[in-house]
Order: structure tokens, then sequence, then C-alpha cells
């Protein structure tokens, strides 16, 4: 998914889950396939940025968190607007 735009991403600290979106055609028909990507922020030894979808104790509420708000956007009715970001506190 390098290069697209998720089409949602939500922010909790290090955690981060973003919304992809795909189009598929099976036959004859075309379908919307959303995927949740997850990833944590860190900074390495050298201070640059890093991602890993390894989690230390202290992350497993935040990645709850992104992940369940990120569930709730898949799976909630459409004629929801299509593009979001949240920052969680």
């Amino acid at each position: 998914m390098v290069g697209r735009q998720p089409i949602a991403k939500f922010k909790h600290g290090c955690a981060e889950a973003a919304i992809f979106e795909n189009e598929i055609s099976k036959a004859g028909k075309t379908f919307r396939l959303r995927k949740i990507v997850f990833q944590k922020n860190y900074l390495d030894r050298d201070d640059k940025w890093q991602t890993t979808s390894s989690l230390d104790v202290n992350d497993v509420p935040k990645a709850i968190l992104v992940l369940s708000k990120a569930y709730e956007f898949v799976t909630r009715a459409k004629g929801t607007k299509e593009s979001e970001e949240e920052e969680l506190m």
C-alpha cells in the first residue's frame, strides 16, 4: 500500500491504525474492500523514526483503542464521510 493515501487514520501516542480501500472485481461485480494497517512509531538510537508491529505492554491499550476506532469506521453504515483523521487523547 506504499504510495496510497489512507481513507482514515487513527492515532494515540505511538499507535496508529490506517484504513485503505481497494476495489476488486469478482464474477462481473465490483466491490470495495477495506483493510486496516497497524503500526507503532518509535525513535531509534539515532533519533530516526521507525515503525514496527511489536508492542510493549504499555502499548497494548493504545493499540486496542486505535484498532477499535478503525473497526468502527470500517463496519459502520454507508453514508458517512469517506475521509477522516482523528488524534485520540
